[in-house]
């Protein structure tokens, strides 16, 4: 027992929205992976209604996870996107009230395999000047998911818009997304969905920046880690698969959501300024250009949402997209069920 209690506090956090048994499934995986850690795990319900709460409630009890607070239900009254409904659970600390020493991000459709959490702990700890540990994620197809990534720039914003070959390769330090790593490497800012995140960096940095709605927070949090010094790692024997885009939707989505524009603008105009922004916008313009072009010429489907560089266009203008549905996200069909 003293040996547990001197070891490192860990709280893992997962954010349900109108998931909950999505949310049940990942918190099990969670719970297998933390045995013998000095860890407890919050889920923060994120104004899901649809009974959401009941069922977690319900659950949480039956299966016996409130015991000794090893899980903890937060409800929250407002739903304010990713980064909102995390900081609740970085604010919530461990039961005792102590400040946990590292927070670990789960979504609630990602289920990690056994010793993925004591891996990115183990990097943490022997890495003094690391901030984050990103995992490896796959589908439940068993493909990669790309979650390592470059901070994104003018030059990277045209390559991802272009998709030709030889503007690639002439960019090639500037791609975004490139080929994932085969061993532990440092990157630019790693995705949410399986991370751990060391306590000492958030006191300095602080937390999520809740303008972002959706997308673009964790690129925020990294880039405001990587100012201060702080490193992030993704490590590939560290694995985790994940569903993605169930509670979000996004996989269903026919045109793009008015807060991802939102969020590309902030991130880009905080963390560059409105003149880098406005350079940003324009080469994703020139870059998606070219692609529509030689999509046209070839006959080959463009790779962009419907209405996309439309709307692009008309949200980097400060017009309407006249889509305020969409502001905030739809249930999906387990709530349905």
């Amino acid at each position: 027992m003293t040996e547990l209690t001197n070891s490192p506090r860990i709280l893992v956090i997962i954010l349900n929205y109108r998931t909950p048994q999505m949310t049940l499934r990942a918190a099990q995986a969670a719970l297998a992976d933390m045995e013998g850690m000095n860890a407890e795990l919050v889920i923060v319900d994120n104004a899901s209604g649809y009974g959401s709460a009941g069922i977690l409630t319900r659950e949480i009890s039956e299966r016996g996870w409130d015991q000794n607070n090893r899980v903890r239900l937060i409800l929250s009254d407002t739903n304010g996107g990713f980064g909102a409904g995390n900081n609740i659970g970085f604010a919530a600390g461990m039961s005792d009230g102590s400040a946990p020493d590292y927070f670990y991000l789960l979504n609630s459709d990602a289920f990690p395999d056994k010793g993925c959490l004591p891996r990115l702990l183990q990097h943490l700890r022997d890495t003094p000047k690391a901030g984050f540990a990103g995992s490896h994620v796959r589908g439940e197809d068993n493909l990669d998911h790309t979650t390592a990534f470059r901070f994104t720039s003018i030059a990277g914003e045209f390559e991802g818009a272009a998709r030709f070959g030889p503007i690639t390769r002439l960019l090639r330090r500037s791609v975004v997304a490139p080929d994932l790593p085969t061993e532990t490497a440092r990157v630019d800012w790693v995705a949410g969905a399986s991370v751990l995140i060391r306590g000492k960096m958030l006191e300095e940095i602080g937390h999520f920046d809740e303008t972002f709605f959706l997308y673009f927070e964790e690129t925020d949090l990294c880039k405001r880690g990587a100012n201060a010094g702080w490193e992030c790692w993704y490590l590939p024997h560290a694995r985790v698969v994940h569903i993605g885009s169930v509670s979000t939707g996004m996989k269903t989505w026919e045109r793009i959501p008015a807060y991802w524009y939102a969020s590309r603008r902030h991130y880009f105009v905080k963390n560059h300024g409105r003149l880098y922004a406005a350079a940003a916008f324009l080469a994703k313009l020139a870059g998606g250009a070219i692609h529509t072009t030689r999509c046209a010429l070839t006959g080959r489907p463009r790779q962009d949402p419907r209405g996309f560089y439309r709307d692009l266009m008309r949200f980097g203008l400060g017009l309407s997209l006249e889509r305020p549905q969409q502001l905030s996200r739809r249930p999906v069909s387990e709530e349905k069920s």
